[in-house]
């Protein structure tokens, strides 16, 4: 039985235009026909569960989330496998997130029940619009909460919307990236939002990842707001360094975001005979550790970027250094390709993260 009620466009997308679109599709441009959405009201709870045609948003301009930015999202994908079945990977830790967010933002955290529920009825519906495999392409979802109470007090709201938009996808970073060590920005603090998935963290990260590209960098990597000593993580992906006694190291959670991806490595290690360390990892240790070999590959991971290797940091104090010979490590391409085989049913799912949607 569905849990969203379902009100289908009146406009679908032709099929040859879809076709189109979903063959060379662009990250965040294009999107389905239809979307899924709720509503909450204070001493009501989540009521109107629905799946409509995709539209704007009508909201009174003095909506909190305009003004005291109470905003979350998720972002997960649905993969089409060689025989034609779609799949979802993890789901169930992008609702236990979407939770943990909600509940650091004070806003009402929306049942994970119904998350998996929204997610698995609108990739269903929108079955064609999943690419075939090719090229890493996928359908990247996008479930977000905001709060849509008129009130220009400050305190948490008491009415909101969520909502699921999904588009087409291909690869979102084509190619190695270069990381700009930031002296300027930090991206969170002990007691801040760094580990909700808020609007407002990646707001505050758009000037440094701009100051990255202004020095010849792809993305930034954030040090920790307290000593600016400690590695936190790139603009938009977690961080991990392989050593060269066979460790794969990633910064310590508390002010980072837990990401999917990173947990997902975490628990492949032992596969490709890495020992998994979470732990403070300082700047300094990853300079020495780049100057006389001991750190050998570094690579940034997230649900849209999958691995990107990191082939060399930049920062204006120590100027350039390049990691191992300046091209992507053998390991971080092992991973890499492990972790897509899994999503995309080239390889055995010995974890049981794949859910069947159709």
């Amino acid at each position: 039985m569905s849990v969203f009620e379902l009100h289908r466009t009146a406009n679908p997308t032709p099929e040859a235009k879809r076709a189109e679109l979903v063959a060379d599709p662009v990250f965040g441009k294009v999107f389905t026909d239809h979307m899924a959405v709720a509503d909450y009201t204070e001493g009501r709870g989540w009521h109107d569960l629905r799946i409509v045609a995709t539209d704007d948003f009508r909201l009174h301009p003095a909506a909190a989330v305009l003004h005291y930015g109470q905003e979350i999202f998720e972002g997960l994908k649905a993969y089409r496998h060689d025989d034609g079945s779609v799949w979802l990977f993890r789901p169930e830790k992008n609702a236990a997130r979407f939770v943990a967010s909600a509940e650091r933002l004070e806003m009402a955290p929306f049942d994970p029940g119904q998350f998996l529920a929204s997610v698995t009825e609108l990739v269903a519906l929108e079955e064609a619009w999943v690419p075939r495999p090719d090229g890493e392409k996928s359908l990247y979802l996008r479930p977000f909460e905001i709060a849509n109470e008129p009130y220009l007090g400050v305190r948490e709201a008491k009415n909101y919307i969520y909502g699921l938009i999904a588009t087409p996808v291909g690869a979102y970073y084509p190619a190695p990236v270069k990381l700009w060590v930031t002296p300027n920005f930090t991206r969170a603090a002990p007691g801040g939002t760094g580990t909700a998935k808020c609007g407002g963290n990646y707001a505050a990260s758009l000037a440094a990842a701009n100051e990255a590209a202004a020095h010849g960098c792809g993305q930034v990597l954030y040090l920790d707001g307290a000593e600016h000593k400690w590695l936190e993580e790139c603009g938009t992906m977690n961080f991990m360094m392989l050593t060269s006694d066979g460790e794969m190291v990633t910064p310590a959670l508390g002010s980072i975001l837990p990401g999917v991806t990173r947990d997902s490595l975490l628990k492949l290690a032992a596969d490709h005979g890495l020992k998994p360390v979470e732990r403070h990892i300082s700047i300094d240790e990853l300079r020495a550790g780049l100057a006389d070999g001991k750190i050998v590959e570094t690579f940034a991971c997230g649900t849209a970027a999958v691995i990107t290797p990191i082939v060399g940091f930049a920062s204006p104090e120590h100027g350039e250094q390049v990691v191992g010979d300046g091209e992507p490590g053998v390991k971080t391409k092992e991973l890499r390709q492990h972790l897509l085989d899994i999503q995309y049913g080239r390889a055995e799912d010995k974890q049981g993260w794949m859910h069947r949607v159709v």
